[in-house]
């Protein structure tokens, strides 16, 4: 199945954010398999600026390098991430009590 048929089927619009406002203009939202940096790239390899980008790409670009290094070196370190360890001690010491 499609990106954009399966999308279709399981959001309203295809679509599970604002990025729905396409239709509204007379555009079609492209169906995107992957992001890099400012652009997302769509099944026919089309690349695109991400204007819409929000949450992280909006302050660091899609895949940034330093971030994914840090999940890949931090995903090979961790155990149960339900049991205490130190990794899981430290992030708690930085969260502000109340929060």
């Amino acid at each position: 199945m499609k990106v954009d048929s399966l999308a279709t089927s399981l959001f309203p619009g295809g679509v599970n954010s604002p990025v729905r406002a396409y239709r509204a203009v007379g555009g079609e939202p492209p169906a995107l398999v992957r992001g890099e940096g400012p652009y997302v790239w769509d099944e026919a390899g089309r690349r695109y600026v991400d204007y819409v980008g929000a949450y992280g790409p909006l302050i660091l670009g899609h895949a940034n390098l330093a971030v994914v290094e840090a999940i890949r070196a931090a995903a090979k370190g961790r155990r149960h991430a339900g049991l205490a360890d130190a990794p899981g001690g430290a992030l708690a010491a930085r969260v502000p009590q109340g929060a």
